[in-house]
């Protein structure tokens, strides 16, 4: 990667170019001496980094090395230094959880104030040492801690265990966290607190073990036993309001069970459920439609409204709630999308998402003027929903109209000026991320340009943008530029490197140059080194799978898999991989980014039996991932077809009119692959 400045030096003057590779190569051998435990060689090229803006990462690595036996003086010395780096902050908290486990707390409460990245495991300490002094207090504060599903480090045990004690924490509070645990399926720490329990709230561990390995055969058991049961007794009267012939933990572990078949098949659970729900409180009847209808709405089952009205007055969760809003949506209920936001909690009806289908739902139970109240401050957002929602305005307002934010891309409000550049350049967190860049430690880069940018003022952070743009940082420069809040610079946050690499691939397969910008900042931000987990690369992020099927297409004899993060290859795949499945999917964009994200079967899956409002379609999305990803490919074509003087469409415009499933076209799709 080349680089237009670098300054490795505090306040110095550039180094040469074999210098600056010098310092890279001692600080890569710095850190593979850490690696590898050697502390004689690591201190050696300290010596020659201590002039280096990374001297602090080789610092931090000797400490670090022996912390148990590391001098106090040094450690403290090396904490005092400025904050101008995550190293300082990341010794502290190792330093902390070791003054802890030492129980100097002395030490530990002068230091732990200090503190800005806090973790949980830090919190329950410092609540250890507070409960020295003020016990009740401690441990009202560890309830919070308590009531989830989520196993919580070792230091919050000690708590909890005193907590239980003191009666802090009841029979109650152990039921709540335990069906928690089993809402997030985490079974382990479900047995452990089913050790608390006992009597009729206890849970069988063996129990608990077969429900979670087949949720099918362990409720079959049930069925079998229960008509045994029946058979030699007195059938029940009234058993949707009976009270309940389970045990409290029995009943808590086949609602594991219930929960776990639904999210596998809802008719599955329906059939189960329909043979063993006499057994369940009302209350207990209307928290599992609750579930039912949370993982029907997420396989897109017609069902799922009317399982969640069957849910009562039961809590749902966010996720919950928000999924009883998608299902009224895709049913096209708005009557029921009104009612569902306004179950939510009032923190959650601020999403943007809620904000805008609220308002959809007012215009048309006719009530223009409360949804303009809160069109009106969404539309000022620089997203997908703040631009659907100028674009309603403008319509109420002039009909046939667009909003100005989609007529035209505004001139930046602030450009830095060169003595800008310069001082910013001196900073020593700017220094050690262009430094780490270039040396292709981008994990590390990116934690010290967080934090140097951590405080930075627009002004500072358009600064800070165009200095990672002319580095050719151009995923540094879009976070900067994304952060802004009254000043911003669109043709930073919507950077369009590699056009001239790019055209011949757009014009060969018709493609709208700013549909394929739009997905490729989502995918990649432009880091052509980039890897996704599951194996994807470079700029437009192609699975080897996908790359090999399209290098037989294209007739690449000669590719290997290599190739897929050479520039011209990736993009020339990419392209033809975008074409394929726009021409796939009606020419919509919006299924081709579903399409490219999660793959062509399941973006035909997630279609309706009626058509759908585009936007309709990628909120309902099932996969959290690729509902974000469409909503932002979409709203960045839209500045990119600005930047690049495109004719002007409303996004509502773009999103379309999706058609309903066809099964013809899912089979030719199929047998093309």
């Amino acid at each position: 990667m080349r680089f237009v400045v670098y300054l490795l030096l505090f306040a110095a003057p550039l180094l040469a170019a074999p210098a600056r590779a010098d310092q890279d190569a001692d600080f890569i051998a710095a850190q593979a001496a850490f690696r590898a435990g050697d502390a004689a060689k690591l201190a050696r090229y300290a010596q020659s980094l201590k002039a280096s803006p990374l001297e602090v990462y080789v610092r931090y690595y000797q400490l670090r090395l022996d912390l148990e036996n590391a001098d106090v003086a040094a450690v403290r010395a090396f904490l005092s230094r400025p904050e101008d780096t995550p190293m300082i902050d990341r010794l502290r908290g190792e330093w902390l959880k070791l003054l802890a486990s030492r129980q100097q707390w002395d030490w530990f409460d002068a230091e732990y104030p200090r503190l800005i990245n806090e973790d949980t495991e830090l919190a329950c300490y410092a609540l250890q040492s507070r409960r020295r002094k003020d016990e009740p207090a401690a441990l009202r504060e560890v309830r919070w801690l308590w009531l989830s599903g989520k196993s919580q480090p070792e230091s919050c045990g000690v708590l909890f265990d005193a907590a239980i004690g003191a009666g802090l924490i009841g029979p109650q509070d152990i039921s709540q966290r335990l069906r928690l645990t089993l809402e997030a399926g985490n079974v382990s720490l479900a047995k452990q607190l089913a050790e608390r329990l006992g009597g009729e709230a206890a849970v069988s561990a063996t129990a608990l073990t077969s429900a979670a390995a087949d949720a099918d055969r362990y409720l079959e058991k049930l069925e079998t036993h229960q008509h045994h049961s029946r058979a030699a007794a007195k059938p029940r009267q009234g058993a949707d309001t009976a009270e309940p012939d389970w045990g409290e933990g029995q009943r808590m572990v086949a609602l594991f069970a219930l929960q776990r078949l639904a999210k596998q098949s809802p008719d599955l659970a329906l059939a189960r459920w329909e043979n063993l729900s006499g057994h369940f409180s009302p209350a207990e009847q209307h928290y599992y439609y609750g579930w039912l209808a949370y993982e029907a709405a997420r396989k897109l089952d017609g069902r799922a409204l009317q399982w969640f009205r069957a849910a009562a007055d039961a809590p749902l969760n966010e996720q919950q709630a928000a999924w009883r809003v998608r299902a009224a949506l895709r049913a096209q209920d708005w009557p029921e999308v009104l009612a569902s936001i306004g179950l939510m909690s009032e923190q959650q009806q601020r999403d943007p998402a809620w904000q805008y289908w609220k308002a959809r739902a007012l215009l048309v139970a006719g009530k223009p003027d409360e949804a303009r109240a809160l069109l009106t401050p969404l539309s000022g957002q620089y997203t997908f929903y703040g631009q659907l929602a100028a674009e309603e305005l403008a319509a109420a307002t002039l009909p046939g109209t667009l909003p100005k934010l989609t007529t035209g891309i505004a001139p930046p409000d602030y450009k830095p000026r060169p003595q800008d550049i310069n001082t910013m350049l001196e900073l020593p967190g700017i220094q050690r991320t262009l430094a780490l860049y270039r040396m292709e430690m981008r994990g590390e880069a990116i934690k010290e340009w967080a934090w140097t940018l951590r405080n930075f003022n627009d002004q500072e952070l358009l600064t800070a943008a165009e200095i990672a743009r002319r580095n050719e940082m151009y995923d540094r420069a879009i976070n900067a530029a994304d952060r802004t809040v009254n000043l911003h610079d669109f043709s930073l946050r919507y950077l369009a490197p590699y056009r001239d690499a790019l055209q011949a691939h757009i014009r060969e397969h018709g493609l709208e140059e700013a549909w394929v910008y739009g997905l490729m900042r989502q995918e990649s931000r432009f880091v052509t080194a980039a890897k996704s987990d599951v194996g994807a690369a470079g700029l437009m992020q192609i699975m080897p799978a996908t790359a090999r099927w399209v290098a037989k297409k294209l007739g690449l004899k000669s590719y290997r898999n290599e190739l897929i993060r050479q520039l011209d290859t990736n993009l020339r795949l990419g392209t033809y991989y975008m074409k394929t499945v726009l021409s796939w999917f009606d020419d919509s964009p919006v299924l081709a980014s579903a399409a490219y994200n999660a793959g062509p079967g399941r973006a035909r899956q997630w279609r309706g039996e009626q058509p759908l409002e585009g936007a309709i379609y990628a909120e309902t999305i099932p996969f959290d991932e690729t509902r974000d990803y469409v909503k932002k490919v979409m709203s960045n074509t839209m500045y990119y077809a600005r930047q690049f003087n495109a004719p002007a469409r409303p996004l509502k415009q773009r999103m379309g009119i999706i058609a309903p499933k066809n099964p013809a076209n899912q089979q030719a799709i199929h047998d093309e692959k």
